[in-house]
């Protein structure tokens, strides 16, 4: 039996890194056994919480990072006795079994899945990792998950959930061949333990908040330019869809070829919560410009609650380009001839004389 009990304490060091990944389909998993005696059952295990590290307030549009603090509350709630030792051997084994089973609170391979509830928020990050967590203990570092928050988001509260699965010590069963004495010191000879992993997985809610700011919203903004057309006017109509006023706020576009402005800003003033205001701009077009739908970008500068400077995203006015105007294009050709007529009579009058 003796002789066994080593073959299986020499292949043990490679067993259990295989037993551990077999344990990832089952929710109990036990390595091959060394045989010995149970004396001892605890109950409890891990028990780990979630914290966000910092702020958990953010803004829409926003592409940010959420850090995250676990902490392992787990703890012994009692335990059973299921053997009684005998004899000093087993006293001695007993002993041992009993500070190994303190362990079981200990959380291991634990994976840390961020998940959104809701459509505004979107994780962009994978699972996080950590090796253990013993009962008390909190990461020294914490987790990162990378979140976008929806661009017209509503202020409020958002629920995540953290999902956690992990591995922990169940039960120790533990064998000695002799309890030996040397000197008044005791020795267990050929002591061997052998272990019992459960899986389990703990899901925790995580709050982020979406802080109140002014929105906007773009309507019945278009404009039919015609290829050559100049200071033709483009109305754009504005609401802010946000929770907070606004003041001194400017609409501004952004211009680009075959388009150009000298007027490429319009006053707002100031908007309410709901409120929608109509500007308008002039535009003027190159003459070779390409007839097709374009989209010019527009923004809104404004000064909010706190005083503070702020630019909205970008939002897109559709303008149509058409062909040069065959009106404008007529009276052209009709100038043009006209002073080919007058040039070649002056000519030939002059000629004469």
């Amino acid at each position: 039996m003796e002789i066994n009990l080593v073959k299986l304490a020499v292949l043990l060091p490679l067993m259990v890194p295989a037993m551990l990944a077999a344990a990832s389909g089952q929710s109990t998993y036990i390595p091959y056994e060394l045989g010995g005696d149970n004396y001892y059952t605890m109950q409890g295990g891990p028990d780990i919480s979630a914290s966000i590290s910092g702020t958990d307030e953010f803004g829409r549009g926003d592409t940010v990072t959420v850090y995250l603090d676990l902490t392992n509350y787990g703890r012994i709630l009692g335990f059973k006795e299921d053997q009684t030792p005998q004899n000093p051997k087993e006293y001695a084994l007993a002993a041992s079994e009993l500070q190994k089973e303190y362990s079981k609170p200990t959380a291991l391979g634990i994976t840390a899945t961020l998940s959104s509830l809701s459509p505004q928020i979107e994780v962009k990050s994978g699972d996080q990792v950590v090796e253990s967590l013993k009962s008390g203990d909190k990461t020294k570092e914490p987790l990162q998950f990378s979140i976008k928050i929806g661009e017209h988001a509503p202020a409020g509260e958002y629920s995540l959930q953290l999902n956690l699965s992990y591995d922990y010590q169940d039960n120790v069963r533990v064998y000695a061949a002799k309890l030996l004495t040397e000197g008044g010191v005791q020795s267990l000879v050929n002591y061997r333990e052998s272990y019992v992993y459960q899986k389990a997985n703990q899901s925790v809610p995580i709050i982020i908040t979406v802080k109140k700011e002014a929105d906007f919203e773009i309507l019945n903004a278009s404009g039919t330019l015609s290829a050559g057309s100049k200071k033709e006017e483009v109305s754009a109509t504005y609401r802010n869809i946000g929770e907070d006023p606004i003041r001194d706020a400017v609409a501004r576009l952004s211009i680009f070829k075959p388009f150009s402005s000298t007027d490429d800003q319009a006053f707002i003033g100031s908007m309410q919560p709901g409120e929608e205001k109509t500007v308008v701009f002039k535009i003027d077009v190159d003459s070779d410009a390409t007839p097709k739908e374009y989209g010019i970008n527009s923004e809104i500068k404004y000064t909010d609650v706190y005083g503070d400077t702020v630019i909205s995203e970008s939002m897109k006015i559709p303008v149509t380009v058409k062909e040069e105007s065959s009106s404008l294009l007529l009276p052209t050709i009709v100038l043009l001839l006209i002073i080919g007529a007058v040039g070649g009579y002056w000519y030939k009058k002059k000629k004469k004389a």
